[in-house]
């Protein structure tokens, strides 16, 4: 299949998941998809209208269902479009499937119905994206997200941005045919003041970039702390079942413990660690490695702490020691709070939650917490977002910042220039407009096939 223009093959794919369901969906695209959908219905297809039929190869009658056809180019990827509604039998689907691929069809590949969309301009490259992120939602707030990508809300704006960078390199590049004249001529038309616009709205673009991507891939926090400070049986707690074997015995977690959940409709990957002490022990000493890299990479950190240790002199050396401050975020947790007489005062040191994972005391005022380090308690999400974007995004910052610290230093107009056109293509790197075919198929090999 090329990817740089028109197709000129029809694809054909089951579109709903694997296994048994109430209705499956078989789905063709391309030339000649209305040809082979009356073949296999035996009846005349009317653009976009229902039609009930029975769907037959050759003789044999494979089922009865719904048939629907979009003609070109009002159709989800922009080519002839039929949609076979069908029993949701796996076999049934497959004989339909066959049945298709033998009239000249071939079996569609991973998201190329969504990539169809894309290079026939019926979605940009993000709003694609948006139509597996979507499928992928696995909380309200990730769902929600994703429609607005899809509807274009997130593209809107990069667009937007795109386009006042455009009028600008035209400016600038204007200049270079008059180097005598280009200085003055630059101060007049304040394209400093225009580049400082632009990148204070570049950085509120990224923050709310940053935002969707949290919610669109979850909040990945990491549970450290010594042995037996408790941070299996908080994972427990936190998720609400027992996923991690709690016991008495000191380095009983030895490896990373992952557990999806949502907490206030926000999707969160919790990972329990091994505790962090000196060891013999090979494995150990594996895991412990392990555990130091999550707490480097996590989005928040979550230092577990017995509550016993109630000095705020030793909690603060004890955090330090675990979770630098210059690292990711952390919230700090005196568990075990059922075993002492005595918390000590409960300022004693400060964003401390005293707990007992045991009893839960505390545990809902935590989870509250973790949803607010993440800066996303009470946060409407305009939109989803993926590290693709976000580094896209840093690149068109860093460019147009080279070319205002370029403006003000008075280096010549064909610098400032370059480092716009490379700003503005990173921001075509996240609609498409600016795509290595290389990564069109890194993107779309992530789709499910039927999508």
């Amino acid at each position: 299949m090329s990817r740089g223009g028109v197709q000129q093959d029809l694809i054909a794919a089951v579109a709903t998941p694997p296994g048994q369901g109430g209705i499956g969906v078989v789905r063709l695209s391309g030339p000649g998809a209305r040809d082979v959908g009356e073949a296999l219905c035996g009846c005349e297809l009317t653009p976009r209208r229902a039609t009930f039929a029975a769907f037959r190869d050759g003789e044999d009658v494979l089922d009865e269902g719904i048939a629907l056809y979009f003609a070109e180019p009002a159709s989800f990827t922009g080519e002839d479009v039929v949609e076979l509604q069908c029993h949701g039998s796996p076999v049934v689907m497959q004989q339909l499937l066959d049945a298709a691929c033998a009239r000249g069809a071939r079996l569609a590949g991973p998201g190329e119905f969504s990539e169809r969309a894309f290079l026939n301009g019926k979605l940009d490259l993000a709003q694609a994206e948006a139509v597996a992120d979507l499928i992928a939602a696995t909380s309200v707030a990730a769902a929600r997200a994703a429609v607005r990508s899809l509807r274009g809300e997130f593209s809107e704006v990069v667009h937007r941005l795109a386009e006042t960078l455009a009028q600008l390199r035209m400016l600038v590049e204007a200049c270079i045919d008059f180097p005598d004249e280009d200085v003055e001529f630059l101060e007049e038309a304040d394209v400093g003041g225009q580049i400082s616009a632009l990148l204070r709205a570049l950085e509120d673009l990224r923050g709310r970039s940053q935002q969707g991507q949290l919610v669109n891939e979850g909040i990945h926090v990491a549970l450290i702390g010594p042995p037996n400070a408790g941070k299996s049986s908080l994972l427990n707690a936190l998720a609400g079942e027992e996923a991690a074997i709690v016991t008495d015995v000191p380095g009983t977690t030895r490896d990373l413990l992952k557990v999806d959940l949502v907490l206030s409709g926000m999707p969160l990957r919790l990972i329990d660690t091994a505790g962090l002490r000196d060891s013999d022990d090979t494995v150990e000493r594996i895991g412990i490695a392990r555990a130091r890299e999550q707490a480097d990479v996590a989005d928040l950190v979550i230092v577990v702490l017995d509550a016993a240790l109630v000095d705020a002199a030793a909690i603060d050396a004890a955090v330090s020691a675990l979770a630098p401050p210059q690292g990711p975020r952390r919230l700090v947790v005196m568990n075990k709070l059922d075993l002492i007489a005595d918390p000590g005062p409960a300022n004693v040191a400060e964003g401390v939650f005293w707990i007992s994972a045991r009893t839960g005391d505390g545990v809902e005022r935590l989870k509250r917490a973790i949803v607010d380090a993440a800066g996303l308690s009470g946060a409407e999400i305009g939109f989803t977002a993926r590290a693709r974007h976000l580094e896209s995004l840093d690149k068109a910052y860093d460019a147009l910042q080279k070319a205002d610290q370029q403006l003000r230093a008075g280096e010549a107009t064909e610098i400032v220039a370059e480092e716009l056109r490379d700003g503005h293509n990173a921001l075509g790197e996240i609609v498409g407009t600016e795509t290595p075919d290389d990564l069109l198929g890194r993107i779309f090999s992530e789709f499910c096939i039927g999508k």
